[in-house]
């Protein structure tokens, strides 16, 4: 079968996670919603377009090798909201027009948000009998993207190309190994003057994490519900769907 495969590498990252109040946490991996939104916007959905949100979620199943989970990062923020009385009766539906009050109605919120530092990670892609589009038109639009592609926030764009590869193999673990394989014998050819590679190889598959929509190849060590199932983008509303997790190597 066909996986697309490619790499996430970045000084930071930020996979959202349930917002509760102020805080503002970051998983150590991409989860269904996020990868969704990156794989949109390599092929120029916008977030309005909840049809073609909606057929990226029922096209694709996903799965995700954990190299290295990175060290997190908590960042102190502040900013400038309007009070709830203050916006009764006017329309909000932008950060713009939030912020288009008399200044003296503007009041200053605190808040936390994490981030992860170095984290890197392989992302499989396999597709369903319904999937919107080939892998090789995925793999096209991630190597010329129509809108800038970030890990999580816009603060967090890739430090690597994503190299997306399309992969025959029988499972999502026998296609990261693939793909590791191939990466790495790139990167052996092109070298700096001192004779480094130009691209550090992040390490192997230390963990991997999957939906039910993808032949894995592994025998799941936890099976446990993420509230990251895409539900209407443009209103942030989002399920819960059963991830299954299994560990590959012990992280240090």
């Amino acid at each position: 079968m066909q996986f697309l495969v490619f790499q996430l590498q970045a000084p930071l990252a930020a996979w959202g996670e349930p917002a509760v109040g102020e805080f503002r946490g970051s998983a150590d991996y991409p989860g269904e919603s996020a990868l969704i939104g990156l794989i949109g916007a390599a092929l120029g959905v916008r977030r309005v377009e909840e049809g073609k949100h909606s057929a990226l979620r029922a096209g694709y199943g996903f799965a995700v090798g954990v190299q290295s989970p990175g060290r997190m990062l908590r960042d102190y923020h502040t900013a400038q909201v309007p009070g709830r009385s203050t916006l009764k009766g006017r329309p909000h539906a932008t950060r713009k027009d939030e912020l288009a009050v008399p200044r003296h109605e503007l009041n200053t919120i605190l808040s936390t948000r994490d981030y992860r530092q170095e984290a890197a990670c392989l992302v499989a892609v396999q597709p369903s009998e319904v999937a919107p589009h080939t892998l090789d038109e995925l793999a096209d639009a991630l190597r010329r993207p129509r809108f800038v592609l970030y890990l999580g926030r816009k603060s967090c764009p890739p430090a690597a190309p994503l190299f997306p590869q399309v992969m025959f193999a029988a499972s999502a673990r026998e296609a990261f190994a693939g793909y590791q394989a191939v990466l790495g014998s790139l990167s052996n050819r092109h070298t700096n003057r001192w004779g480094h590679p130009l691209v550090e190889i992040a390490g192997p598959v230390k963990r991997m994490a999957w939906g039910d929509r993808v032949d894995a190849g592994l025998v799941p060590h936890l099976s446990a519900p993420r509230k990251d199932r895409l539900i209407r983008r443009k209103s942030w509303q989002f399920g819960d769907r059963i991830e299954h997790v299994a560990v590959l190597e012990e992280e240090g």
